[in-house]
């Protein structure tokens, strides 16, 4: 990972424990840990929980973006987009620390509407991740990672370039349909739609390809 992207991500952990210090006093000792697709309750826990919900979280993605580029085999190495791949984990760290502030947030103060803030944050995340999913490399541990894109340059390639305009529209399209009111299956299905369309086509791609 680059350097900037680290400090960053340190200074989001950081944020995360301070608020954590500053809410500490007026927390209950039993706190909401976890929300159905309604946004209801269901699922308490004792308040040290948040901590592994928000700091502790935010920091094992951050060791894990160290670690993987460290046990990349040979020819899928990470370090061939590093730039692209120190964003993409600061916004992954980004989207566990605004989960964490919209819980935060409900436990201490109430009011927040999980069941469409979340998806929120979803959209939002397809759309900064989507942007530069097509300077991503072959590797082992990020990207569309199919057998047809791990065997083929080409196909990885192209079907990265397609995913990313899918992403997009996937973030875009449901961040419409949570402002008109959709279901949360309809939510569900915009959020995870792009995922098997990029799968399909990259065996459409391999099948192309001269053997």
């Amino acid at each position: 990972m680059k350097k900037w992207s680290i400090i960053v991500c340190l200074l989001l952990i950081a944020a995360a424990c301070a608020a954590m210090g500053w809410y500490w006093p007026l927390l209950p000792p039993h706190v909401p840990v976890h929300w159905n697709a309604a946004g209801d309750i269901d699922g308490y826990g004792p308040r040290a929980a948040l901590l592994l919900l928000g700091p502790g979280l935010m920091l094992l993605m951050l060791l894990l973006g160290l670690l993987l580029p460290r046990i990349s085999p040979r020819r899928f190495e990470i370090s061939s987009f590093e730039a692209t791949y120190s964003y993409l984990c600061v916004v992954t760290v980004a989207l566990m620390g605004y989960v964490y502030a919209l819980v935060l947030l409900d436990v201490v103060h109430g009011g927040v509407a999980m069941h469409r803030a979340v998806p929120a944050g979803v959209f939002i995340l397809l759309i900064l991740i989507g942007n530069p999913m097509g300077k991503v490399r072959r590797n082992f541990f990020m990207g569309i990672r199919t057998p047809w894109t791990l065997a083929s340059e080409a196909v990885w390639y192209t079907t990265h370039r397609l995913a990313a305009k899918l992403m997009v529209a996937s973030g875009l399209l449901g961040l419409v349909a949570l402002w008109l009111g959709a279901p949360h299956w309809m939510l569900l299905s915009i959020a995870l739609a792009w995922a098997p369309m990029a799968a399909g086509y990259s065996l459409l791609l391999y099948k192309r390809l001269p053997h």
